[in-house]
């Protein structure tokens, strides 16, 4: 068995076959492991199948598998779930191949992917989205606003959001996504990602990155706004809702770690589902 740091060098490796399971959560998407390297040092291990090392939020160590596990030698799971404690983040669809007298599989629900249908935050329908749209009204009478790809010409404007943005919250960078954040606009096209950029009275005021996640579903890595503009992400998310393509039917918020400000963030738009993602052990181990 050999163990390699996660690098750049290894999207040509892990971009396709992490594509190809189509899975809706977060992590399986090779830009989401390179930007958080170093909040789970992620490392790559190569055995009779490759696999993902990392660390919980809470220090458990896993490994995250690259291969539907359906196919995969039952020999050689177990062997590494002894070898390195637990299986994570596994889907859902996955569980049928665990069975109960084997293996312990628990979830915790801040680690849920937050999921919403692209349609509903298109327009804001409805009773409980009612002060979304609101606040999306009230953006675009103060001020004069303009949605545009986010293009490499732009970046910079991206970045001057992001700086601000990191300088408003009052936290320590190393406590935020600033890193990660930064680094994404600075591989913006090598991590194969796409997003867009608002204008407010011609000022840079918020940008949204994500990639597909899945045939159906798209994943929004980052959304970053100014303070100063009242109703910038509702304009936002509203925004590129509506330029979607039609063979995406949801957007991922991702999870909220626990964080309560995040959590009454995500959750202030009314998911239409929670994907979670479990955790599975060998019950002997």
């Amino acid at each position: 068995m050999t163990e390699e740091p996660l690098s750049l060098l290894h999207k040509k490796i892990l971009y396709g076959p992490l594509r190809a399971l189509a899975l809706p959560v977060s992590e399986y998407s090779f830009a989401n492991l390179y930007l958080f390297r170093a909040a789970h040092a992620y490392a790559v291990l190569f055995d009779e199948a490759m696999f993902i090392r990392g660390t919980a939020r809470n220090g458990d160590a896993y490994i995250m598998p690259t291969q539907d596990v359906r196919v995969m030698n039952k020999g050689v799971l177990d062997r590494m779930m002894s070898a390195y404690g637990m299986l994570f983040p596994v889907p859902e669809q996955w569980l049928d191949a665990f069975g109960a007298d084997e293996y312990v599989i628990t979830s915790d629900d801040a680690e849920s992917d937050y999921i919403h249908d692209i349609a509903k935050l298109a327009h804001y329908q409805g009773n409980r989205l009612h002060a979304k749209k609101n606040l999306l009204n009230q953006f675009l009478a103060r001020y004069k606003a303009q949605a545009l790809p986010l293009t490499n010409d732009r970046l910079p404007d991206a970045l001057a959001v992001l700086d601000a943005w990191q300088e408003e919250s009052g936290e320590d960078a190393q406590k935020t996504d600033y890193g990660p954040c930064r680094e994404t606009l600075t591989l913006y096209e090598e991590l194969v990602l796409c997003g867009a950029i608002y204008y407010a009275d011609d000022v840079p005021a918020g940008f949204i990155i994500g990639e597909e996640l899945d045939p159906a579903s798209f994943v929004l890595h980052f959304a970053k706004a100014r303070r100063g503009f009242k109703g910038i992400y509702q304009y936002m998310y509203n925004q590129f809702a509506q330029i979607m393509p039609s063979k995406y039917a949801v957007f991922n918020f991702e999870q909220d770690l626990g964080i309560e400000t995040l959590r009454q963030a995500k959750a202030s738009y009314h998911p239409d589902w929670m994907v979670k993602k479990f955790r599975v052990r060998r019950r002997m181990d």
